[in-house]
């Protein structure tokens, strides 16, 4: 089948390319965003692969429709950004990658963790620099911290089960608690007592219209003074203006993002020549206790090999006229 993908880097080529030799799709790669001025680009192809930051409204959707598209295929877990709904009406079969390799996020996630609480990244410049003065660089002990995950999933397990070989004590909160974080120890709370409690908040939850904004102004109230805020699942999870504010009064001590709200004009993409025209992105980076990431929690060898695997499988079985079983519908009305 003719697969067209948007929002190619290098990388997919190496590893789709791979993934392909037993299967013998048409790959064609189009390193442009996928939007309504570029759909046109995958006129008379089946198939569309699509990543996180393409744009899949009803407008895009209907062009590609129109232009004789029919699956959708998602190289990335997360469907926040497809209009579902748009998407059954034009017939199109929405497929995506459900799990690669939590395994890669979830030490991410911690890899942050450490970064913000030891100084990494300003211990590493001021050695490449000459100086080896340690002020400035105090952290503390994560053993004997309380670790609040919000959503306790495949990652947000994994991060628990990490951070409980630190020795922290482990709060959660998800709407089905997962009998592997309860096993290592995990109580499960309220979002508002887990603000209150926790030392560390990570965040592992969905973005759903109910989880939009789940860190917002008042629940930074609630938070430790001093807490360390990290996000490495979805960026509308956070009211970026919010977290700004609790950064400026101290309230948020320590910020690891490897997501953005508005990241589709920014991630993905070298702009080291341009002027960042995003002001709130902008205002992130002058803090000191703020590490930002591009998206790169994914970003692993067995994570890029999984992905393409299941994504070409998905678009195998279509063409065969079987199920794939990583569908996506519209939840009923």
């Amino acid at each position: 089948m003719r697969i067209a993908f948007f929002s190619s880097q290098p990388y997919d080529r190496l590893y789709f390319d791979e993934a392909n030799t037993s299967r013998g799709h048409e790959l064609h790669y189009f390193e442009p965003r996928l939007t309504a001025a570029t759909s046109p680009l995958a006129a008379g192809f089946p198939a569309v692969c699509a990543f996180v930051n393409d744009r899949l409204d009803r407008e895009v959707l209907t062009a590609l429709a129109a232009g004789g598209t029919r699956v959708i295929a998602l190289r990335s877990a997360g469907f926040n950004h497809v209009d579902l709904p748009a998407a059954l009406d034009l017939g199109l079969n929405v497929v995506r990658v459900p799990a690669y390799s939590p395994y890669a996020v979830a030490e991410h996630t911690v890899a942050l963790i450490l970064t913000l609480n030891r100084k990494i990244y300003r211990a590493y410049a001021r050695v490449r620099e000459g100086n080896f003065a340690l002020d400035g660089l105090i952290g503390f002990d994560l053993h004997g911290r309380t670790a609040g995950i919000v959503g306790t999933g495949k990652i947000g397990a994994l991060v628990a089960r990490i951070l409980s070989g630190f020795g922290c004590r482990l709060v959660g909160h998800d709407l089905s608690p997962n009998p592997g974080c309860v096993a290592l120890g995990m109580d499960y709370l309220t979002l508002d007592e887990l603000w209150s409690q926790s030392d560390i908040v990570t965040l592992h939850a969905p973005l759903t219209p109910g989880t939009h904004h789940l860190v917002h102004a008042q629940a930074i109230e609630r938070m430790r003074r001093g807490v360390m805020l990290i996000n490495t699942s979805r960026g509308g999870l956070v009211d970026t203006r919010a977290v700004i504010d609790g950064l400026k009064t101290g309230h948020i001590g320590f910020l690891g993002l490897d997501v953005y709200e508005e990241e589709e004009h920014l991630f993905f993409r070298d702009r080291s020549a341009s002027v960042i025209q995003d002001d709130v992105f902008a205002r992130l980076l002058t803090f000191p206790n703020v590490v930002i990431t591009a998206h790169q929690g994914f970003f692993t060898r067995e994570a890029l090999a999984a992905i393409a695997e299941t994504t070409l499988e998905n678009v195998s079985a279509y063409e065969r006229g079987e199920p794939s079983g990583n569908e996506v519908v519209p939840p009923p009305a």
